[in-house]
Parts: structure tokens; C-alpha cells; sequence
């Protein structure tokens, strides 16, 4: 059984920064891209970025040049250091393959707010 835990998530003012953490104990974890997903209460999940398994990365608009997500293959841990956050990247954050599995993490929250 897959299982994703996400951690890192906390309140920060705006221009602070985040680390978001995912454990993936997904067997084969190399094989799969991965992404972080955000999700607001009553809408769908929306992917933030993902890393391929050659670790190209891909990024939403909205967090080019802000966000950088990684991997760690060996660790089976996939990575989003969050910086200049503003207030509308408040929402729940979760980790996943990219596309995504059906499986998911309880998330972690962010809450950019002064």
C-alpha cells in the first residue's frame, strides 16, 4: 500500500519562506515523476510542480522562479522550497506521482498571512 506523508507546512508571513517534505513509500520510487499539489477547501487539486525521473522540473505559472522542487531517489522523499510566498499561496499542500495516483496524503497546510 502506497503511502504519502507530507510535513513541513506552518504559518509564515508574506516574503518568508517554506520547506515541504514528502515521504513516498512507493515501491520503484524512482520510476515515477512526482508533484506537489495544492488544494483549497471546495475545489480541486491543482498541480504546483513536478520533477521527472531524469529531474527535469515543470512549474505553475503563478510559482516560477519562487518554488523548487526536488528529489531524493535513495530516500524516496520529494522536495518544494517555497520562497517571496504571498498570501494566495495559502492552501493545503500535497505530494503525489504526477499524473497522480488515487492514493493520497492528508497534506500539509500553508498559511501565508501578517
Amino acid at each position: 500500500q502506497v503511502q504519502l506523508v507530507e510535513s513541513g507546512g506552518g504559518l509564515v508571513q508574506p516574503g518568508g519562506s517554506l520547506n515541504l517534505s514528502c515521504d513516498a513509500s512507493e515501491s520503484n520510487f524512482s520510476a515515477y515523476a512526482m508533484g506537489w499539489y495544492r488544494q483549497a477547501p471546495g475545489k480541486q487539486r491543482k498541480l504546483v510542480a513536478f520533477i521527472n525521473i531524469g529531474g527535469s522540473t515543470n512549474y505553475a505559472d503563478n510559482v516560477k522562479g519562487r518554488f523548487t522542487i526536488s528529489r531524493d531517489n535513495a530516500k524516496n522523499m520529494v522536495y518544494l522550497q517555497m520562497t517571496s510566498l504571498k498570501p494566495e499561496d495559502s492552501d493545503v499542500y500535497y505530494c503525489n506521482k504526477a499524473p497522480p495516483g488515487v492514493v493520497w496524503g492528508k497534506g500539509t497546510l500553508v498559511t501565508v498571512s501578517s
